[in-house]
């Protein structure tokens, strides 16, 4: 990749313009206007620039970019959106994220998993699958370090993560996976997950016990969280839980004018309460 850089004479500023192989968005032709404008006050330019049409100079200087440059630049010039897509199928660039807690004999972190949808022959979409948040469980194997190798995985439905929020204090909850139920190998895997109140109440135990016939595993591990550690997990889990049920994408593909028309299209509409 090359860049060109304009300069303009006189104290001028200097615009650097990508050129990558292919024409794109970034590296479009540039209206001399932009580069000289008319009145010398204009606000293109913040920086002072004095010209006459007898003193006004330009150079163009071309700088090889290696590729590990080239994608710095690439980053520098490509749009970032952070905000959720509007519509199915219109993905911003993809965000990893989590909470992780690190006590002496394990750690844990949670990370949400979005849901998925399926497109329909109308061209809209449906929600295909919930999302989920997935629990990675991995024992210490010093001080300070965690097998990761051992992890194991639990991954809390929307259903279940109501019932992590909607714990008090002194409450407690039990969950059991088979992750081969439905199929030939059901029973072989099972995986209990226990979150329960610690004897001083000062937070909860999550403790993990996972059977596995097939890889001949019997692993149990547990972690305390503690009160604060306890509120970022609810806070969080109440935050997601509506993208999880993939409800942004309802509620951000809402438009007005389009309210009256899917109304009257759409054949529950007289299912409506105050219609009856």
């Amino acid at each position: 990749m090359v860049i060109h850089s304009v300069c303009a004479g006189r104290g001028g500023g200097v615009i650097s313009i990508p050129q990558p192989n292919k024409l794109s968005a970034f590296n479009s032709a540039i209206p001399t206007s932009i580069l000289f404008p008319r009145k010398k006050n204009s606000s293109l330019f913040p920086c002072p620039l004095q010209y006459h049409s007898k003193n006004v100079s330009l150079c163009v200087k071309n700088q090889y970019l290696t590729p590990q440059d080239q994608n710095h630049e690439q980053q520098k010039f490509t749009p970032y959106d952070s905000r959720f897509p509007s519509q199915p199928g219109q993905f911003p660039p993809r965000v990893y994220v989590g909470y992780s807690v690190y006590k002496g004999k394990a750690a844990l972190t949670v990370e949400p998993r979005p849901p998925e949808f399926s497109p329909l022959d109308s061209g809209a979409f449906k929600l295909s699958k919930e999302g989920y948040v997935l629990l990675q469980f991995a024992p210490a194997s010093g001080v300070r370090q965690y097998d990761w190798s051992r992890k194991q995985v639990f991954s809390l439905s929307v259903t279940e993560i109501g019932h992590i929020i909607s714990l008090g204090a002194s409450n407690s909850c039990e969950f059991f996976h088979d992750p081969n139920k439905g199929k030939s190998d059901e029973g072989r895997v099972r995986k209990v997950l226990k979150v329960e109140p610690l004897p001083d109440s000062s937070g909860h135990f999550f403790n993990l016990s996972v059977q596995n016939k097939i890889t001949n595993v019997d692993e149990k591990i547990y972690i305390p969280i503690t009160k604060a550690e306890f509120a970022v997990l609810v806070s969080s889990f109440n935050f997601v839980l509506p993208y999880l049920l993939g409800w942004h994408t309802f509620a951000n593909s809402i438009k007005p004018e389009d309210a009256n028309r899917l109304n009257s299209t759409n054949p529950r509409s007289s299912d409506f309460e105050w219609t009856r």
